[in-house]
């Protein structure tokens, strides 16, 4: 799967750094071309010699090449990967790259990179929990990059716990498996919705709820590394753009995101209804803002359109229609309800109760509930994780017809 695929390894100055040479040596056994910039502190880890012997190419970390003042073009490294994968990544790089500073080859490089870009931390295990190292990593997804998840073991200084740089092992499979999406997942259509809707009242009130669009946005920038055309639908969020091949398709209410989704239903081969859209929306919308007179207000509200079972009426043997179930109580229950009544063919099941799942979180907890019955329960993982999870679901039910 790796065969003649353009890997550029960018190399920050941790005492992780050692595991690149294992890394470098499997990636080439496997077949790919692999490049290799470091920063300064990385070459005081692990010497460019030893990466450039067992890359077969020159080790880069300076922007000028020798005295003659020739440089090393960062703009050329960014066109000519597939992949970037900075590994291990470090506090310090992590929040260069979160925050463009660029005063190295390798942040020249990422804010240059047109390929997709995975980031492998490494750090001591209060370092990797501290809000900033948390803030960073989160920016760093909404840019539409990966972030793999440190490990868990002994670290250099002697404590035990999260912060690890994934084993290189790990880290051929992460890359092994990312490219095996592009293989089935290329080339298909898929509609995603994401994100809250908003049910106006008044032209200044509306009612809405806790969506923050953090895993749709997810999913969709996973499907857009795959090589899918995605069509992201989206309620009002306050993330960043996602993937700029991703057609981004906003919303504001149900009745919104109902046409914008039956626009793009005919020709979607999968379609991922990840948005948490109002049940229920006013009867009457004011015109003016309505001014605050009575100790009690009434608001009369009638049911939206159910679009994940409109669609699933609508659906063909071919396509593939994913949908969410966030619920509070009879979980189970409620999301096999929702698997039939919606003619699904599989539905992504997380629960309120599980703490840090669902709303406002970085991380969530699922269960993928297909067809036939079968579940799988996932633990707790960030979002971009989690996306992988669910993508790997839609890969297998592809294969599987």
């Amino acid at each position: 799967m790796l065969e003649n695929k353009k890997i550029l390894l960018g190399v920050s100055g941790s005492i992780a750094a050692y595991k690149i040479a294992t890394l470098t040596r499997l990636l080439v056994k496997s077949g790919a071309e692999v490049k290799i910039v470091m920063t300064p502190a990385a070459t005081e880890f692990i010497t460019p010699l030893t990466l450039a012997t067992l890359s077969k190419n020159p080790v880069l970390s300076q922007f000028v090449k020798d005295q003659t003042g020739t440089w090393n073009n960062h703009v050329e490294l960014g066109l000519w990967a597939d992949i970037m994968l900075i590994a291990p990544a470090t506090a310090h790089t992590l929040a260069k790259c979160a925050n463009g500073i660029c005063d190295d080859l390798l942040t020249a490089v990422y804010l240059s990179a047109k390929c997709p870009v995975m980031f492998a931390p490494a750090m001591d295990l209060d370092m990797y929990k501290h809000p900033s190292i948390i803030e960073n990593m989160a920016k760093l997804q909404q840019f539409g990059n990966q972030i793999l998840q440190a490990g868990y073991g002994e670290l250099a200084s002697g404590l035990v716990g999260e912060g690890r740089m994934a084993e290189p092992e790990d880290l051929l499979d992460t890359l092994t498996k990312y490219f095996s999406y592009n293989s089935i997942l290329a080339n298909k259509n898929i509609i995603i919705t994401a994100g809250p809707t908003q049910e106006a009242i008044d032209p200044v009130r509306f009612i809405s709820n806790h969506s923050t669009g953090k895993m749709g946005y997810a999913i969709a920038n996973v499907l857009a590394k795959a090589g899918a055309n995605v069509t992201l639908i989206t309620g009002p969020t306050h993330l960043t753009k996602p993937d700029s091949s991703i057609n981004l398709v906003g919303v504001r209410s149900a009745h919104e995101m109902f046409e914008a989704t039956k626009g793009y239903f005919s020709q979607a081969d999968i379609i991922i209804l990840a948005a948490a859209v109002a049940d229920y929306t006013p009867t009457i919308v004011a015109d003016k803002k309505i001014k605050k007179k009575e100790s009690t207000f009434n608001i009369e509200l009638i049911k939206t359109v159910d679009i994940a079972k409109t669609l699933g009426q609508q659906k063909t043997p071919t396509q593939i229609m994913v949908g969410f179930a966030l619920e509070t109580d009879n979980e189970l229950t409620n999301a096999l309800g929702k698997l039939e009544s919606k003619n699904l063919d599989m539905i992504v099941l997380n629960s309120l109760n599980d703490k840090g799942a669902g709303f406002g979180h970085d991380t969530n907890k699922i269960s993928i509930i297909n067809k036939d019955g079968t579940i799988i329960d996932f633990d707790l993982k960030r979002k971009s994780d989690v996306a992988l999870d669910i993508v790997k679901a839609i890969e297998q039910e592809i294969q599987s017809r």
